[in-house]
């Protein structure tokens, strides 16, 4: 069955000296200090170890060879966005880090397909770029789940999201530079806290703030299964129903009216929450993400939902029918 991974991420094995090239640090470069493993660095400081399937494409296709997955969808490595530098800056980096991922799909267009990234903090630049990753053969974008101050309701970020739906370019969402990280200092809590919260807060402004509504063909998916909102959606819905005044000021649409108008991968690590993601998405709008190559994600990606008892249409679903509606793609193509 065929077998398309969602949820990837991507680095280019050198990466220029951004530090020098602006004039100021907080953007990452690669330290190959042994064979086939670097050391992700921002301003000298460790930031991840990486190997080299991490920028090597022969390296993934051995590997999905391996776990039986005929085609990942690449994007950037969240910390990449540089959302909090200079606007042309960024666009610099965003545009080497998508001419990088165009290549690769260009060079092997039946087992990759690619997301870009822009610099959302400067909408005129993002959309100028979000055309030309159309142009390149990008199937979207990739964002963060807030855009330095702005959390995705916010009116400035409303017009790339129209840029998005006008363009036929999905969107994946996922989460970065976690909130009230002073708090979560010890035992990797951002990761395990913070990630889950963001989705959520990602989820919740696009759907209050009525981006959803305004733009009902806008595709969009969420990563880490939607993070904590499946679970605390009762109480969502509970806190507009009980609390119009505070919740519905933008948009007075039940929040679960939403669901099944966009997608979550189906990264949740255990097969009861999966059922349950399911359940309430419907098959066809849980896709399969893994996160690879990074740890907290699945090991052996797939595993999950090969190894359940859902029948032939719910895996095919989720193998590949969810990730093929949300980019708008042809399963023929591979």
């Amino acid at each position: 069955m065929l077998t398309i991974d969602i949820h990837t991420h991507i680095l280019p094995e050198n990466i220029p000296n951004f530090r020098e090239r602006f004039g100021y640090g907080g953007f990452i470069h690669l330290d190959h200090h042994k064979p086939c493993c670097a050391r992700m660095m921002m301003d000298n400081k460790f930031f991840r170890e990486i190997e080299d399937n991490c920028w090597d494409a022969e390296a993934r296709m051995r590997e999905c060879g391996h776990f039986h997955v005929d085609v990942q969808v690449l994007s950037t490595v969240p910390v990449m966005f540089s959302y909090w530098a200079k606007p042309l800056d960024c666009l610099e980096v965003s545009k080497f880090l998508n001419d990088h991922i165009a290549e690769i799909v260009q060079r092997y267009p039946k087992r990759f397909i690619g997301l870009g990234t822009v610099p959302m903090q400067e909408p005129d630049l993002a959309i100028a770029e979000l055309e030309r990753c159309k142009n390149i053969g990008l199937a979207g974008i990739e964002i963060g789940s807030h855009v330095n101050d702005w959390n995705l309701n916010d009116p400035n970020l409303f017009p790339i999201f129209e840029a998005c739906q006008d363009l036929d370019m999905a969107v994946f969402v996922h989460p970065w530079d976690m909130m009230s990280k002073e708090k979560m200092e010890r035992y990797w809590l951002p990761w395990l806290v913070g990630m889950p919260a963001e989705t959520s807060l990602a989820i919740c402004s696009m759907i209050f703030g009525g981006v959803f509504e305004r733009l009902p063909k806008l595709r969009v998916a969420f990563a880490h299964g939607g993070g904590s909102f499946p679970a605390t959606l009762s109480r969502i819905e509970h806190g507009f129903n009980v609390r119009p005044d505070l919740c519905a000021i933008d948009n007075n649409v039940n929040p679960k009216e939403y669901l099944g108008k966009f997608w979550i991968d189906s990264l949740v690590h255990d097969e009861k929450v999966l059922d349950y993601v399911i359940d309430l998405f419907g098959s066809s709008k849980v896709a399969l993400g893994s996160d690879y190559p990074f740890p907290l994600g699945e090991l052996e990606p797939g595993k999950l939902i090969r190894g359940s008892k859902y029948n032939t249409d719910i895996k095919s679903n989720l193998l590949h029918g969810a990730a093929l509606e949300w980019l708008k793609l042809d399963k023929n193509q591979f």
